[in-house]
């Protein structure tokens, strides 16, 4: 007679409770490893921002034109400052150095002819140059930053950047 082969009903409930209790234990874990991603893709996301204003800000000062010391912010195709002046339609002028200006919400902080200082937002989260938000304290500022420009302010102050006020 032919014995037939396979696993019993005990030896399948053993597995599907040995996999349950390992995906109890690395699924929080890899969600944590996902946060961290999207933050560091905002922080570089801030980085390659501010290397483009900066560029757009040299090249502005060899036509002998500028942009203004203060706060200024992008968001959706839409750009303000804290001053009146605006001397050059910045979107158009500055989509030669970072493709996506039009859909960022963004803010950064001149002063002195020089960006010193950038907020972007990515989906909810936030990234900047310096760098200030990371990984391991996003919690601490998740509640108090709601926009770009809070998180440019919280910067300005936690890293003692110079401002035109």
């Amino acid at each position: 007679m032919n014995k037939l082969k396979g696993f019993t009903l005990i030896e399948l409930i053993v597995v599907i409770a040995i996999i349950g209790v390992l995906a109890a234990i690395l699924v929080p874990s890899m969600l944590g490893y996902v946060q961290k991603a999207k933050i560091e893709g905002a922080n570089s996301s801030a980085s390659a921002l501010h290397r483009a204003i900066s560029a757009y800000i040299h090249d502005l000062d060899f036509d002998d034109e500028f942009v203004s010391d203060g706060l200024h912010t992008v968001s959706d195709g839409t750009y303000t400052e804290e001053s009146d002046v605006d001397t050059r339609d910045f979107i158009d002028d500055m989509s030669e150095y970072f493709s996506d200006i039009d859909t960022v919400d963004a803010a950064f902080n001149v002063y002195c002819g020089e960006c010193n200082a950038v907020a972007i937002k990515s989906k909810k989260y936030y990234g900047t140059y310096p760098l200030l938000f990371t990984g391991n304290n996003w919690k601490n500022y998740s509640d108090s930053v709601s926009s770009s420009t809070d998180a440019l302010n919280r910067v300005i102050s936690e890293k003692n950047i110079e401002t035109s006020e």
